[in-house]
């Protein structure tokens, strides 16, 4: 039996994300919003590689017990949150060059597949909408940990790492293409507890 197996043996989930329906045998967990991050690099001019994250998004995990596969992990980031650490920047990647936050003011990831592939690993597939824009996206998910919080023992704690790369320019994001990297970089590190 694989570790996500056992996981789902445990009916135990985690994400940032926005709830979905989902089978009536599957559990909520809730992300740690202090313990997650939603990460993106892109190269600038060949020369270094630029970090930023998104601070505000929202959600929970869907799990199935009896069946990954069957999983939901659906979240909504809001894109004025973005944050590269230099306020210059932001105002610029919140403009109509780039994240058009005004008339886009959210991104969305919706699942649409989950595939187990090894001991601690799953693939995770979904559309992603951005700028108006839905492409499909893969992730590659490690399970880094599972069990007891070890402060507060009474609670479950499921900590993940999803990590993939989309091209910007599929969804209408050319501005300074390729100097400024069309394929960005994506990580999310998350941990989460049972809803309740």
């Amino acid at each position: 039996m694989t570790r996500f197996s056992r996981f789902a043996a445990a009916s135990i989930a985690a994400a940032g994300l926005t709830l979905a329906a989902a089978p009536a045998t599957a559990d909520t967990y809730v992300i740690d919003k202090g313990h997650t991050h939603i990460l993106f690099q892109v190269s600038h001019l060949g020369f270094s590689n630029t970090h930023g994250e998104f601070l505000e998004f929202d959600g929970s995990f869907e799990f199935d017990p009896e069946s990954p596969g069957n999983s939901r992990v659906d979240v909504t980031i809001d894109t004025a949150s973005i944050d590269s650490g230099h306020a210059e920047r932001d105002e610029h990647l919140r403009n109509s060059d780039f994240f058009n936050v005004e008339q886009h003011p959210t991104m969305t990831f919706e699942t649409t597949a989950v595939e187990v592939t090894g001991e601690d690993t799953a693939t995770l597939t979904g559309d992603l909408t951005l700028l108006g824009t839905t492409q499909p996206v893969t992730l590659d998910v490690t399970l880094n940990g599972l069990g007891p919080h070890p402060f507060r023992e009474e609670t479950t704690v499921a900590g993940f790492t999803a990590t993939g790369t989309i091209n910007r320019s599929d969804f209408g994001m050319t501005f300074g293409v390729p100097a400024i990297g069309d394929e960005v970089t994506i990580v999310i590190e998350m941990e989460a507890s049972p809803a309740g």
